[in-house]
């Protein structure tokens, strides 16, 4: 089911009652905040780089809206804690950037990726679409409706982002879950040497309010080390 793709219109979203503006309001963000580029750009971090890993779809599937829950026309959801991620793409200074493609891919309740060689591909939930994608509009503006993602052997829970954009080389990274006690030994994500760093890219799941079904909020900035008037 297509959300707004392309646009930056969330006055569509999924089945669930959320305008633009409600969801937004969710994520704690005011209006303001996303009015005036730059007005953090003092207190701004450049997103760290992480692996694409190797379990990127190796065949992407027909539906790549930014509803993983519903595959093409199913009226079967997928099994999972559902989770509204959103967030911005943004450049140094605090700007959004637009025309960004956006991609996010993660296991399913069980922990399988869309992949042949993902382990227990077998038991994968045929229900979750397991990739997304979403273009950015004037105000740099994303949003999935996903599944909270779940720990699998050697990972903790975490979601893999991509952002693509005319002339520049992808840029890849991860999303964590705040309070996982897995994040403490996960070996990718203490790779990022810098506490600061490391610290970006965990960010809170959290209630959503007034949901009636247990729903989830995630917000994710990523801060993109250019300007868009950079030469690429």
């Amino acid at each position: 089911m297509l959300l707004g793709m392309n646009t930056g219109d969330f006055s569509g979203i999924g089945h669930s009652p959320l305008g633009r503006r409600h969801f937004l309001k969710t994520l704690g963000i005011g209006a303001t905040v996303f009015s005036v580029p730059g007005l953090f750009a003092e207190q701004l971090m450049l997103t760290p780089a992480q692996t694409e890993g190797p379990f990127y779809p190796d065949k992407l599937p027909l539906d790549t809206d930014n509803d993983l829950i519903i595959v093409n026309d199913s009226i079967t959801p997928a099994v999972g804690d559902i989770t509204w991620l959103g967030g911005k793409i943004l450049d140094e200074h605090g700007a959004p950037i637009r025309n960004a493609t956006v991609e996010i891919w993660q296991v399913d309740h069980h922990g399988v990726y869309l992949h042949t060689e993902s382990g227990g591909v077998g038991r994968r939930d045929k229900n979750f679409q397991g990739f997304g994608r979403f273009v950015t509009g004037s105000s740099g503006e994303y949003v999935f409706r996903t599944v909270k993602p779940v720990a699998y052997p050697g990972r903790t829970p975490h979601i893999h982002f991509a952002v693509k954009m005319k002339g520049r080389e992808k840029f890849t990274t991860q999303c964590y879950i705040r309070g996982e006690p897995q994040n403490k030994t996960d070996g990718v994500l203490r790779g990022i040497r810098d506490e600061k760093a490391r610290e970006s890219v965990i960010v809170p799941f959290s209630p959503l309010k007034d949901s009636k079904i247990g729903e989830l909020t995630a917000q994710f900035n990523i801060v993109m080390g250019f300007t868009p008037t950079d030469k690429a």
